[in-house]
């Protein structure tokens, strides 16, 4: 029997019938919908439907997670007397991860005899849910407690994330671009492309003129790192909040370019990320042999 496990939160926006079946228990960050409080749940439907609302005018805001929430959910897994592997967005993303690591500390008093491993990821979103597909695969295929964290601080970097938005309306919001920006861009139908580097933070590295150059910087982007590695069977994971169209362009385009690629599957954004970023966000995660964003 293993004597550790791996958990995470639900900003890996991994699905949840894949959190079931490989049992990776999760902690949900809160959000709210027109002032009316939710978990974020994992589930395609709850994921449709936000996206449906927003598209109609709903208000989305999301919460970190305090402290003491993550110490009840790292009580009840250290409780079963197994060491933990904890995954979470990058701490530049989220100011929840000092909670964490506060709560952590706690932890380990409590359990002196347990190893409680709270990973900086330096990703976010998929790039997390990448993180953990991997590692949960090495948990099941029976390495050890350190092999997988040793795998996974050697990998997080190699996960390449790429994103686009629909509406700067949005980034705008949070803070991300400056009204003026916002304005002239929605004028001139600028769509960013956005990507993570190696801080964990989330970068405006190009400004392209329509939705579709948007999408073809993003697949210019991919096969351009794939053509570093061999693509032979390798996994890549597209997330779309609301643009499943777009979403199947896109894998298509990496297929026709790459047909010995492995798995390209596109499931829904989680909620946390689509509602900074707002409906029509398109996402692709992947590893590669180093973040370079271009």
């Amino acid at each position: 029997m293993r004597n550790y496990l791996i958990a995470t939160s639900s900003t890996a926006d991994l699905p949840r019938t894949w959190l079931d079946e490989h049992g990776i228990p999760f902690i949900s960050y809160g959000y709210t919908v027109n002032d009316v409080p939710f978990e974020d749940d994992c589930r395609e439907e709850s994921r449709a439907a936000v996206y449906a609302g927003m598209r109609k005018g709903d208000l989305l805001q999301t919460s970190m997670i305090n402290r003491f929430e993550y110490e009840e959910f790292f009580r009840s897994l250290l409780s079963g007397g197994k060491n933990v592997i904890f995954l979470d967005m990058s701490q530049k993303m989220s100011s929840s991860y000092a909670n964490s690591q506060e709560a952590a500390a706690q932890m380990r008093e409590e359990f002196p005899g347990q190893t409680l491993y709270v990973m900086d990821t330096r990703c976010i979103s998929g790039g997390l849910g990448t993180l953990v597909v991997h590692m949960t695969a090495l948990m099941e295929a029976g390495k050890s407690f350190e092999e997988v964290i040793a795998w996974g601080e050697e990998h997080k970097l190699k996960i390449a994330h790429r994103f686009t938005v629909d509406d700067l309306k949005y980034l705008k919001r949070g803070g991300r671009v400056s009204n003026a920006s916002a304005l002239v861009g929605s004028l001139l139908s600028i769509k960013p492309v956005l990507y993570v580097p190696d801080g964990g933070t989330l970068d405006v590295v190009k400004k392209a003129r329509g939705r579709k150059s948007a999408l073809r910087a993003i697949r210019d982007g991919v096969l351009h790192d794939l053509e570093k590695t061999d693509p032979t069977g390798a996994d890549v994971h597209i997330l779309h909040a609301d643009c499943a169209a777009d979403a199947a362009w896109l894998r298509d385009e990496i297929r026709a370019a790459c047909p010995q690629i492995g798995p390209v599957t596109i499931t829904q954004l989680g909620v946390v990320i689509g509602a900074h970023c707002g409906p029509g966000l398109l996402t692709v995660f992947y590893l590669c042999a180093g973040r370079v964003p271009e």
